[in-house]
């Protein structure tokens, strides 16, 4: 995956989330901050880190968690 598919990725999980936890979608980008600005919490990120850790094959967090606050970031993580 590139970065532009697992930043549609994240994008589209993040508001699924939403919809599932009756909260309105928000415009998000590659500069939304994760807790305040996306709508999810530790669980629900650590779940899309194990999906995404799935989809791509790519283990960011194997050796050391990296630092990462915004979607955009996270991204970078699996799609340098």
């Amino acid at each position: 995956m590139d970065r532009e598919a697992v930043m549609a990725f994240l994008i589209e999980r993040f508001r699924a989330l939403s919809r599932a936890k009756g909260l309105p979608s928000a415009a998000l980008s590659a500069d939304t901050p994760l807790f305040s600005g996306a709508g999810v919490d530790s669980l629900d990120l650590a779940t899309i880190i194990v999906e995404l850790e799935t989809t791509t094959g790519v283990e960011p967090f194997k050796v050391r968690v990296p630092e990462f606050r915004t979607i955009g970031e996270l991204a970078a993580l699996f799609a340098p």
